[in-house]
């Protein structure tokens, strides 16, 4: 049977469940008007308005999906009942081709592992597509008794809830089908974008998104991930095998915005700076986010050995230049029309030599540096070829890399601790290196199978497990187990950052390094000395990587790419001349005239209520912000005496004990009472800075301030104040 003869009799065995009409509106400076709810559980489908005070106050993309959420939701709601949603969502500058990387989805849901709304962004063709078919936003709400599919054609008008009983669920295969499903003919694939989860999101709490676009030069379906925080697990939970949209006339003019040429201005300025620069600065055409690999190495960043260590003589072999060799360079790697940073690599033509799909050729998207530095490093692991099979498992899985890594490398070292053995393990030798080990615990936890059953719940689950039944240490569990608030950390070693060590721990959502990445300025340039200087930074940082969320923006045109002048400007780590691109292209868009300020404070709004929110779920306090010793410091003698000269120095100069004869124990000891200290210090200036009482709370004070002193939001904060 052919593939189309496959996908015919897969369409025809669908059963319509419910059906909802509707007129395509004109998208107007940005926004289509409302958004789209579906509820899969008793077949409801409604619009409902987009309002000026959304546009005002939440902007759009997470910033609707927060507020949706809000109301869908209460504070006893658990991350897989049905009142939980899925909202996906783009923003007013989502889509315009004219200026690089405009293509980004907002989701957000009650997260499996934090249980705490969570936001992941991912790029692809998904929220633009939906915008123009007619929605700001999407909600998913309810939970289905059989298999389904959620289908948006915007060229028709039409919404519908479709049974799905013969679809593959891992995504490598069902985003193929749906595409070819539903896209009129081949020409019409790129106008498709669909959403899915694997095998694995239905076993783990770690389940990703993949949002797929269609590569015509290819002739392949691609996928990028929205991979924190387990929101494929809700996915799957409900019963959902794809999310599709469809909508020919994503162009130019596309977003209607009040002066394009405005547009057209700023656009044209930063491609030429992309074209000229990157290959001096970061080559992300060549090589995408790989180029750090080598330079997080230099900087003694690289995690290895479950951030034991920040380097190691073998990441030769997995540096830049080597992927360089193994990406497919033929063809450019934009996942949105027209991103001139073209950093979506993959590798073509790669033969799967594991698991079901064991003999196959697929291409592989990425790897990109989270999953080299997790898959790779982090796990001892420095041969290519296994950190592709890793990716291209984890993908179609609908696995975080980033989730998977951390809580592998994790178990490594209790493995190598002797906190587990073969026997806990079901037989896999889970040392640091052995590839074939964290291959097959990968299936396992894809399959819901042995110690994969452990290890899926993540890194928190397993604490808790391992010091119940193998009795193990809670405390060391506590300092090596890298997590916050339940998300895994992202590939960065921050021992040596205190603003970074905030910039994971006074995150809304968990480890993730979305909110603000201070490690050069704080550590290498020493731009930021002061608990005061450390707080400003974390307060500008995070509100403006929001901004990005708000707006359906990749961040990566605004620093990993600066103007030739940009060290001569009075604050080189803000790159001032794209932060007045963005304030052009909002301006230029809606016609709400703005400035930089203006953009901080849009994002400051946004990011206390999601503050507020967490509190109302439960948590979004001080004791919240905690982060693993290992985040601040060394925890175990190997650790501490493989920098002694670096330690014993900051002994002697920084907290005023002279190491001298004192044995390694003790220098661990004193060293972490001393940047224990500092990061308590540090939380102090940032919530002075946030406008947040001691307790990591926004004042009602701070409420008022921004507008958002809504009755339900203040309730909530005089009832935990």
């Amino acid at each position: 049977m052919s593939t189309l003869e496959a996908v015919t009799d897969m369409k025809q065995a669908h059963r319509i469940l419910a059906e909802y009409r509707y007129v395509t509106p004109k998208v107007s400076h940005g926004y289509a008007g409302q958004s789209l709810y579906v509820n899969i559980g008793n077949g409801h489908i409604e619009s409902r308005p987009v309002t000026e005070q959304m546009k005002e106050i939440f902007v759009g993309g997470k910033g609707f999906g927060l507020w949706r959420l809000w109301h869908a939701v209460t504070g006893e709601t658990k991350w897989n009942d049905p009142e939980n949603e899925l909202v996906v969502a783009s923003g007013p500058l989502a889509g315009s081709i004219l200026y690089p990387g405009t293509g980004k989805s907002l989701i957000v849901g009650i997260s499996p592992l934090t249980h705490i709304v969570v936001d992941s962004n991912v790029g692809g063709y998904f929220a633009p597509l939906l915008k123009i078919a007619g929605w700001d936003a999407l909600e998913v709400q309810g939970k289905a008794d059989e298999e389904i599919v959620i289908f948006i054609d915007g060229d028709e008008g039409r919404v519908t809830i479709e049974t799905a009983p013969h679809e593959a669920v891992d995504t490598h295969l069902v985003s193929e089908q749906m595409t070819a499903m539903y896209a009129a003919n081949e020409r019409d694939k790129r106008n498709v974008s669909v959403i899915s989860a694997g095998q694995g999101s239905e076993h783990t709490r770690i389940g990703c998104l993949n949002v797929s676009w269609y590569d015509p030069k290819r002739g392949k379906v691609r996928v990028k991930q929205a991979g924190r925080g387990g929101l494929g697990t809700v996915l799957r939970d409900k019963k959902i095998k794809a999310i599709v949209v469809r909508k020919t006339g994503l162009k130019a003019e596309a977003n209607d915005p009040v002066d394009i040429k405005r547009i057209r201005t700023v656009g044209q300025t930063i491609n030429k700076e992309i074209v000229e620069l990157d290959d001096e600065q970061n080559r992300m055409r060549r090589v995408g986010t790989a180029h750090l690999v080598e330079i997080m190495d230099d900087y003694d960043l690289l995690p290895v050995h479950n951030f034991q260590f920040g380097s190691h003589p073998d990441t030769p072999k997995i540096a830049s230049t080597v992927w360089d060799g193994l990406f497919t360079q033929t063809h450019p790697d934009s996942c949105i029309y027209g991103c001139t940073m073209a950093c979506s690599k993959g590798v073509d033509g790669y033969r799967v030599r594991t698991g079901p799909y064991a003999g196959d050729i697929v291409t592989v998207d990425g790897p990109e540096y989270e999953t080299v530095g997790g898959c790779g490093s982090n796990l001892g692991i420095f041969n290519p070829p296994d950190i592709i099979e890793l990716n291209f498992y984890c993908d179609t899985y609908g696995l975080d890399s980033i989730s998977f890594a951390t809580l592998t490398a994790f178990v490594m070292e209790c493995y190598e601790a002797g906190i587990l053995d073969l026997e806990k393990t079901g037989g896999l030798d889970l040392r640091f290196g052995n590839a074939d080990a964290a291959l097959e615990l990968l299936h396992q936890m894809a399959r819901g199978e042995g110690f994969g059953l452990i290890t899926g719940m993540g890194v928190r689950g397993m604490k808790a497990y391992f010091a119940e039944h193998f009795g193990a240490d809670p405390r060391f569990l506590q300092d090596i187990g890298m997590e916050n608030k339940g998300m895994e950390y992202s590939e960065y070693m921050t021992k040596e950052s205190l603003a970074q060590q905030g910039g994971y721990g006074m995150t809304n959502k968990g480890a993730q390094h979305d909110e603000a990445w201070l490690i050069f300025m704080d550590m290498v340039n020493n731009q930021i000395p002061t608990f005061e200087d450390k707080a400003e930074a974390l307060h500008y940082f995070p509100m403006w990587r929001t901004w990005f969320g708000l707006n359906g923006l990749c961040k990566l045109p605004w620093n990993d790419i600066e103007p030739a002048d940009n060290a001569l400007t009075d604050e080189p780590a803000k790159v001032p001349e794209h932060v007045h691109n963005y304030v052009e292209l909002f301006s230029g868009t809606t016609g709400r005239e703005v400035t930089k300020e203006d953009l901080i404070f849009q994002s400051e709004r946004v990011y206390n209520f999601q503050r507020v929110f967490n509190v109302r779920m439960g948590r979004g306090t001080r004791a919240d912000d905690a982060i693993p010793y290992r985040s601040a410091g060394p925890v175990t003698v190997e650790e501490y005496e493989s920098r002694a000269e670096r330690y014993d120095k900051q002994l002697a100069e920084k907290v005023g004990i002279d190491p001298t004869g004192m044995s390694t124990p003790e220098k661990v000891a004193a060293m972490r009472k001393y940047r224990e200290a500092q990061y308590e210090g540090l939380i102090d200036a940032v919530y002075k800075r946030r406008g947040w009482n001691a307790n990591g709370i926004p004042m009602v004070k701070k409420l008022r301030e921004l507008g958002i002193d809504f009755p339900e939001v203040v309730e909530v904060v005089k009832a935990h104040s």
